[in-house]
């Protein structure tokens, strides 16, 4: 009888058997997804309270929950607020109790309100705390700091944007703060020499340091080159750092491995030579936007630094052939190269530049519009280990071209062709690339529902895909992605003309759907939406914009089922005042657009605003702007909302949309663009 009722017992609480390291195990497992783990601590009692002593993160979604939230969860190491538009003194306070032995870190980028009086109850009583991010705290000014540098353990510091801060800020902060292991000053305009200077001499142990664009010279750098264990340094836009300034710079900085001088205008290979100087172990080197001609003389300056480069960026410069030549003799250890949007580059130029890189992983040619498909074969004859390759708007490449890179570089696993001459038997070739997740074929009007199908069917790893403006996709094509790419997180079918809702019916299998943009699909009906909103749980951004079918049935389906969306665009829908309010029942949502939706009144927009407690950003028509309460315009901006007034022409509607579903109409306004 005992034995018969222990094992009655062990059926009616089966959870008994678990222990709680193995809940721990499941809760890893069920963490990725958030709905999931809700629905895991609903279970019963004590997964509720398991789950409470094994969460270590949160992002909650307002300011005035923290207390209810930290005093379940006890054991929260990471605590971003970044959601959090409004952090006042009382809530730093109330994480400072509540959480003060447990937390490490805390990210304050997006919140404002609070004020070195709250900084001080964090500092104090988080004694664990090694990294806090203030990026964009544009009104933090030297007292705060001061106060930060109380914070002893802080190992990482984030203070972009602190534009107020000064010298003697930053100076408290290095008298406090020793052990200082990263720091990003980027855009903290009040900074100079001194402030990094101090920096440098008292936290010895920096390992990343970005100061970009600080007015500061190549003084300070005679300190922060000394940095024993300095691994990474930013100086973009610094344009105070000259040659003269670096021409008596002698250092022996062999830890440095990522060094950015994009932007720095006053930079040339004089310059760059002596910053490379002791170098020797440099991996990364971001030159973008250089001044400088990229030409044989520039790349003699890279002799010290070649043998270990791995990475190079180049965007914007002007690059000469034998200095990309040179490049590819020098750096042979080469294993990413951007060129985007360096207009110069020819066939020639990129052909000498990888025939000797067998190793080549990632290669951006964006825009380099010279290029045909004689450099393209050599890139895919040269570099087999290709994972990455960018070449939007490189019209001249061959259709034959797009062949031989999926013949020859199977182990792709992104690629964007936007705007290219690529068709259905390119993307035959490409579909052999199994490891395939990001695919960009937006404005290619080549390809057809034929070539779509060879990709459902090759590249079931296939996460992000877009299709916009690819004109000659229609559902057809859109079925077999779903069928064959059951893992798809993102796409974009904006202004493909020909999708209905059947493409939507078809999309709502993929389960991990985030992003769903169908901006200019004049098909597309609320019918459509509903199934996406049901069956895609993880769908976090929408957009619908002059999908002119959308209406309040499908913002009502969109707010009962869809709780983590987080950004919408229902402009030039037909969406009314009910459905835009019914959106306050999502209680993340963050972005909202709409711009020119006729049926919209002011006391709806009013009343939307008001039940949209999250909001960060709305777009609306300026005429709005008088309409609306300048109470409640006050009130969303102190609560940390920002408000984009557009003036866009209401008129003709119908006809704009048909324009625009033109390709030889949006195809010159967008030849004309570039040419501007």
């Amino acid at each position: 009888m005992k034995k018969a009722k222990q094992i009655q017992d062990m059926i009616s609480k089966p959870f008994d058997l678990l222990s709680e390291e193995l809940v721990f195990i499941i809760l890893d497992l069920v963490a990725q997804n958030p709905s999931d783990l809700k629905s895991f601590s609903l279970t019963c009692k004590w997964f509720y309270q398991v789950e409470a002593r094994h969460r270590r993160s949160l992002k909650p979604l307002r300011a005035e929950y923290l207390p209810r939230i930290l005093t379940r969860y006890r054991n929260t190491a990471d605590l971003d607020l970044s959601f959090c538009p409004r952090v006042t003194d009382y809530a730093l306070s109330v994480v400072g109790c509540l959480s003060g032995p447990t937390l490490r870190s805390v990210d304050l980028s997006r919140s404002f309100s609070f004020s070195a009086a709250g900084l001080l109850r964090l500092a104090v009583k988080c004694v664990s705390l090694v990294e806090i991010d203030l990026s964009n705290a544009t009104e933090m000014r030297d007292a705060a700091a001061a106060v930060v540098a109380e914070a002893k353990s802080l190992e990482r510091l984030k203070l972009g944007r602190c534009k107020k801060l000064t010298d003697m800020g930053i100076g408290c902060i290095a008298v406090g703060c020793r052990k200082l292991k990263r720091v990003s000053l980027k855009w903290c305009v009040g900074v100079g020499d001194l402030g990094v200077g101090l920096l440098a001499v008292k936290c010895k142990d920096i390992r990343s340091l970005d100061l970009s664009y600080l007015p500061i010279t190549g003084k300070c750098l005679h300190d922060v080159l000394k940095l024993q264990h300095l691994e990474e340094l930013l100086l973009q836009g610094c344009f105070g750092v000259d040659d003269d300034s670096l021409k008596s710079l002698t250092h022996h900085c062999n830890s440095l491995k990522n060094l950015d001088a994009s932007s720095c205008q006053n930079l040339t290979q004089r310059g760059l030579t002596s910053l490379l100087s002791g170098a020797g172990c440099l991996e990364r080197l971001d030159l973008a936007h250089s001044s400088s001609v990229i030409s044989l003389d520039f790349a003699s300056s890279l002799n010290k630094v070649s043998s270990a480069l791995q990475s190079i960026r180049l965007d914007g410069c002007a690059v000469t052939c034998d200095g990309l030549k040179a490049i590819g003799t020098l750096c042979i250890s080469l294993r990413e190269v951007s060129l985007s949007k360096c207009v110069t580059v020819t066939d020639e130029g990129l052909s000498c530049l990888v025939m000797k890189l067998k190793d080549l992983r990632k290669l951006d040619i964006t825009c380099c519009r010279k290029l045909t498909g004689v450099s393209i074969t050599q890139v895919a004859s040269s570099c087999p280990l290709l994972v990455s390759l960018k070449m939007e708007s490189c019209s001249l490449v061959s259709r034959d071209a797009f062949w031989l890179i999926g013949h020859k570089c199977r182990l792709l696993e992104e690629l964007d062709f936007t705007d290219n001459e690529i068709d259905d038997e390119g993307l035959k070739s490409i579909s052999s690339c199994r490891s395939l997740s990001s695919l960009k074929l937006g404005i290619c009007l080549n390809i057809t529902d034929r070539g779509l199908s060879y990709i459902g069917m090759g590249c079931s790893n296939l996460r992000e895909l877009d299709l916009y403006r690819s004109v000659g996709i229609t559902d057809v094509g859109i079925s077999s992605i779903a069928q064959g790419c059951c893992h798809l997180e993102t796409i974009n079918i904006s202004y493909c003309k020909d999708i209905t809702d059947k493409s939507l019916v078809s999309l709502s299998k993929c389960s991990m759907l985030q992003t769903f943009e169908s901006r200019g699909c004049p098909h597309i009906t609320c019918q459509g939406l509903a199934a996406i909103a049901v069956r895609c749980k993880r769908l976090s951004k929408l957009d619908l914009k002059k999908c002119p079918f959308i209406n309040d049935s499908g913002l009502l389906t969109l707010a009962h089922f869809s709780q983590g969306l987080k950004q919408i665009s229902v402009s030039e829908t037909g969406v009314t005042d009910v459905g835009l309010v019914s959106l306050a029942n999502i209680g993340c949502l963050q972005n909202i657009a709409a711009v020119n939706t006729r049926g919209l009144s002011p006391s709806g927009v009013a009343a939307a605003l008001v039940g949209c407690g999250g909001l960060r950003k709305v777009k609306l028509h300026a005429s709005l702007r008088s309409l609306l309460p300048s109470s409640l315009i006050n009130h969303m901006e102190a609560r940390g909302c920002s408000f984009l007034w557009k003036d866009y022409n209401n008129h003709n509607n119908s006809n704009t949309l048909q324009a625009e579903l033109d390709p030889k109409y949006w195809k010159l306004q967008l030849e004309e663009d570039i040419e501007l």
